[in-house]
């Protein structure tokens, strides 16, 4: 078990590739069930938790929107196609005996509460896990800058972006054998070398407010609970000192 987290307060971004598993498109429940564990294990150690997960698996709204659909309609789809991800991963939390609340920026009464910033702290505050769907609830923003900007909002302490890798690199290190990992980066970094970890309206967000932004592998056992106590491989993303 890891030590004493180092964070009273994160928020964690979820791809919804990451939901997938091997499928090629939609929900596999054991990876579900398996980020759950995950995130149930950074609660146990006292951490309030907050969530967002993306909506690539189901609906990607700049690529219906490169498909000739148009770009409001497109991303207001992929907005709801985050909402169908947080209410799975909700069942999945509250299998396993945690008590959860999703809170939509698109209001839909009878599936899950309307977002309301001070009672989402309020729910952290209590030991509840916030789910956040629909995005920021508006077009030609993506789930990245919703996380950012949730972030900001919850004052949580750190952005943790879980990805297919174990932190940032020059390059996708799956295609490119000699893709340079980072430790430590500042957010002037990642903007001046365009490095694709988070578009640049949430890097810049997260610069204008101070929030550091950790980056780490999703898919290895334990990995969350060891990056919110400082441990394992991840790459941090700060102001430059």
């Amino acid at each position: 078990m890891p030590e004493t987290p180092k964070f009273r307060r994160v928020l964690i971004k979820v791809s919804g590739e990451g939901l997938m598993g091997g499928r090629e498109y939609g929900l596999d429940g054991t990876t579900v069930a398996r980020i759950a564990r995950e995130i149930g294990t950074v609660v146990e150690l006292g951490v309030q938790v907050c969530v967002v997960i993306g909506g690539g698996n189901i609906f990607r709204g700049i690529s219906g929107a490169s498909a000739g659909m148009e770009r409001t309609s497109a991303d207001y789809m992929g907005m709801l196609a985050t909402v169908i991800n947080a209410l799975a991963m909700q069942n999945a939390l509250e299998r396993i005996g945690l008590s959860t609340r999703v809170q939509s920026a698109i209001p839909m009464a009878m599936v899950c509460e309307a977002y309301i910033r001070r009672r989402a702290i309020r729910h952290m505050e209590k030991g509840r896990i916030v789910i956040f769907g629909a995005g920021t609830g508006n077009p030609f923003f993506t789930t990245d800058t919703a996380a950012a900007l949730r972030a900001v909002e919850m004052n949580c302490d750190l952005l943790i972006k879980a990805t297919q890798v174990d932190g940032v690199y020059s390059a996708d290190p799956r295609k490119v054998k000699d893709a340079m990992r980072y430790e430590r980066l500042t957010f002037m970094d990642v903007l001046a070398n365009d490095l694709q970890v988070m578009d640049a309206t949430a890097i810049a967000l997260c610069r204008e407010n101070n929030l550091p932004i950790l980056v780490f592998n999703l898919h290895e056992e334990g990995a969350f609970a060891k990056v919110v106590a400082g441990e394992g491989r991840f790459t941090i993303i700060e102001e430059g000192k």
